[in-house]
């Protein structure tokens, strides 16, 4: 299971919580953009999507 970012949801107008609640370092973001999930790094624990208030973490299938 991995996890991926929807950009129709992420509003991209603030710097994303979710960069600091990952405990694996695995979300990144460049200024206010998109956050990117590195597939390598995520240990798939689940927080980000848990902690997203906005809904925008999904499986990606």
């Amino acid at each position: 299971m991995a996890f991926t970012i929807d950009p129709g949801l992420c509003p991209q107008n603030h710097r994303c919580p979710l960069v600091a609640a990952c405990p694996a370092g695995a979300i990144s973001q460049e200024g206010f953009a998109l956050p990117e999930i590195d597939p390598g790094r995520c240990v798939e624990c689940g927080l980000c999507a848990a902690a997203c208030g906005r809904q925008a973490v999904r499986e990606r299938n």
